[in-house]
């Protein structure tokens, strides 16, 4: 039995170091690809950070103005290490790249079914949201390559340890390392599309959250007299998060004479919310109006908005009530238990 597994092991490592050996220049360009732009938004992240701590200093006068300036933070580093990182990168050094992540790459190009699963296509369609249509395909292979990757050579070392240990006389230990090992690793091999699609659920929640508040001002500068291209652009750097980055895209796909049918349905298709669907269909819908109904529509829009956002925060009280139950419950048990003891051990020493 252990001989099998050996063998098996012994496969799946040789499986794993062929395909390492067989990634071609094509994989390692998409690899690269993929580093530079994971690079690039931990840069744009850093950046964001600088800036709303400038604007916090900003209100600091005397001695806390001096500490803040005093104590900088790592930020600059950070940025200097990755923008480094980038330059080698693009000049053709590659030992930023994740040599475990390759062997998929090469998986991925070979067998063209996998390209072409269900799986791969909701991994492609969820990266569309993150990084927009231009990025998904080179992230959903980065993912796809991960997924395909670490299960092998994963489980090939934990068999290996496994048998090692069982043949050095402890069989209880090698046989849990050798269950357990494997199973942790699909568990890991998960959590990757898991942290995927956690990820676009929190960004469809925070979009949502803050759709109540561009809806209205966008109604309010239409109303005014403000013309929608302007008003876009106007509520679309009024803050920095999700849904304002968002309109800045499109905002900027207009100022580079992209047609407002592509740039609104781009917006559609990186926020994949309804109620963002609905602004942008209903914008479009009145440019060959002259933008006469659209005032009315978007107060309309920022009506329903408000209440479904009541709505939404009712639920999600009630949620949070549920959920709050079971450790009252418990602590409400732990109090009854250090009350009752003391008083049961006085009984019995009477």
């Amino acid at each position: 039995m252990l001989t099998a597994v050996m063998v098996f092991a012994t496969a799946l490592a040789c499986a794993w170091l062929t395909l390492l050996g067989s990634v071609t220049r094509e994989d390692w360009i998409a690899a690269a690809y993929n580093k530079v732009l994971d690079n690039n938004l931990a840069l744009d992240k850093l950046r964001m950070e600088d800036a709303a701590k400038r604007e916090r200093q900003s209100r600091y006068r005397g001695a806390a103005a001096l500490l803040t300036r005093m104590f900088p933070g790592g930020g600059d580093k950070k940025k200097t290490k990755l923008e480094r990182l980038n330059e080698q990168l693009r000049n053709g050094r590659l030992g930023g790249i994740n040599l475990f992540d390759m062997p998929g790459y090469a998986l991925q190009r070979r067998l063209i079914p996998i390209r072409r699963s269900a799986l791969h296509g909701m991994l492609i369609s969820k990266c569309s949201e993150l990084y927009g249509r231009k990025h998904a395909a080179n992230k959903a292979a980065q993912l796809t390559a991960r997924m395909l990757s670490y299960p092998i050579i994963g489980v090939a070392v934990s068999l290996a340890l496994g048998v090692i240990v069982t043949g050095a006389g402890a069989a209880a230990a090698g046989t849990a390392i050798l269950v357990v090992g494997s199973l942790l690793v699909f568990v890991l091999v998960y959590a990757l599309y898991d942290e995927l699609r956690d990820r676009v659920q929190k960004r469809r929640a925070a979009i949502s959250r803050q759709f109540p508040n561009v809806v209205s001002k966008l109604a309010l500068l239409v109303t005014s007299g403000m013309i929608m291209d302007r008003a876009w652009k106007e509520t679309a750097y009024s803050q920095d998060s999700e849904l304002y980055q968002e309109m800045r895209k499109t905002s900027q796909e207009l100022d580079n004479l992209v047609s407002p049918e592509i740039a609104y349905s781009g917006f559609i298709s990186r926020c994949s919310t309804k109620e963002t669907a609905k602004l942008a269909s209903a914008i479009m819908q009145n440019l060959s109006k002259g933008n006469t109904e659209i005032g009315r529509l978007l107060r309309d829009m920022a009506r329903e908005a408000w209440l479904d956002r009541r709505h939404t925060a009712r639920r999600d009280a009630e949620k949070a009530n549920s959920k709050l139950m079971i450790p009252t419950m418990l602590l409400f048990v732990a109090i009854l238990f250090i009350l009752l003891v003391p008083i049961a051990m006085n009984f019995n020493g009477f």
